[in-house]
């Protein structure tokens, strides 16, 4: 089982972000938690793709040699993803520094960094990520904080950075929560993105009906197994995608095992460059 979506960030790294617009809705303290504590909630796990979080205008950001340093301290095969914000003036410069440490990835989140995915501006990042054959991954959907802009967030900007760069891997998180019919039809048409399912079981009838649609516009290949630790563990997301598989509303298709055996078992980073 490949986990595509997995967070190695400490709380400082928040800022004021968490304790001001997340505790509320959450009702806990940021999580805290070191490569021991990972490597436990990863043992059913062959391999994780790791990430911090980086938003200027939320005072939010986990350094790149904080996440190549908690890879290098992990167990687990861990594929290390740098956390950049294209707002950045020398966001060209942190993306080199990555690469620099290894890092094949980069998580962007654009609904609390404030930017917008299909400004043509960021064209010049886009094409360096490609030319170094990094894998974006895309926070997309919602967001519990109000200073998160959630026009945004919809995957359906992720359609135009894919057609302006369709060599460049994406992946788009959450199946794009709530909005995950407008990523299965970004998924269908653009050969080079993907989504990860991470926290569908959370809304259980929004979770159904996205692989139940997957399954109808025949995207479930590029969908990819992701636990959102450390809001989830890998083996809680198991059990919530089960969970969705064996619900059945009267009237509806069911979701289908190989879908579920594709999430757990499939393994596409020999496609996307990250074998």
């Amino acid at each position: 089982m490949i986990d595509f979506h997995t967070h190695c960030h400490r709380p400082e790294h928040w800022g004021c972000e968490w304790e001001k617009h997340w505790q509320p809705v959450y009702g806990h303290e940021a999580h805290d938690y070191g490569p021991e504590e990972y490597d436990r909630a990863m043992a059913p796990v062959t391999a994780a793709c790791v990430f911090g979080i980086r938003a200027t205008a939320a005072g939010v950001l986990t350094p790149n040699d904080f996440t190549e340093r908690f890879c290098a301290e992990t167990t687990t095969e861990t594929i290390g993803f740098m956390a950049l914000d294209p707002t950045d003036p020398d966001v060209l410069d942190q993306l080199a520094d990555g690469v620099a440490r290894g890092l094949r990835g980069i998580k962007l989140y654009p609904v609390l960094a404030l930017f917008d995915p299909r400004d043509e501006k960021h064209d010049a990042f886009y094409r360096a990520a490609a030319d170094n054959g990094l894998v974006v991954l895309w926070h997309m959907g919602a967001t519990p904080s109000p200073a998160g802009d959630l026009s945004v967030s919809n995957p359906l900007v992720v359609d135009e950075v894919a057609r302006r760069h369709p060599d460049l891997v994406q992946i788009i998180a959450h199946l794009g929560h709530p909005w995950q019919r407008e990523t299965i039809v970004t998924l269908r048409k653009n050969r080079r993105v993907y989504s990860d399912v991470s926290a569908s079981w959370a809304r259980p009838l929004d979770g159904y009906l996205a692989l139940a649609r997957a399954q109808e516009w025949d995207v479930v290949s590029k969908l990819v197994f992701g636990s959102d630790f450390p809001l989830w563990t890998p083996a809680e997301a198991v059990e919530g995608l089960r969970s969705l598989a064996s619900s059945h509303p009267s009237g509806f298709p069911p979701i289908k095992s190989s879908t579920i055996e594709w999430l757990l078992d499939g393994d596409p980073r020999a496609e996307m460059g990250l074998a």
